[in-house]
């Protein structure tokens, strides 16, 4: 039977456990910062297409990472709204030293 999360707090040490190999971390950070790169720009240029590669960069990276490094199935399909959530979540636990890159 396949475990069902009920909170954002009981999916994010999950969510970790899928994401241990270093380079499929590294790929989630700049896949997100340059989500952000991307929206900041567009917001600011009046670029509104460009809002159109979020999803193509944000998710991009982050497949990468899973089916080439990490080598599993990203919990985006299963879980789309907790795994966004906690892409940002990761982001910022890395940019703030809460997580590493290299996780033991």
């Amino acid at each position: 039977m396949e475990k069902r999360f009920n909170s954002l707090e009981e999916f994010y040490p999950y969510y970790l456990s899928e994401h241990l190999n270093p380079t499929c971390r590294k790929l989630h950070f700049v896949g997100t910062a340059l989500l952000f790169l991307i929206l900041g720009y567009a917001l600011f240029s009046g670029n509104y297409l460009l809002l159109l590669l979020i999803p193509v960069v944000g998710y991009g990276f982050a497949w990468v990472g899973h089916f080439f490094f990490e080598k599993n199935k990203p919990a985006t399909f299963q879980y789309p709204f907790y795994s966004l959530v906690s892409d940002f979540k990761l982001f910022f636990d890395l940019l703030s030293g809460k997580q590493t890159f290299n996780p033991k």
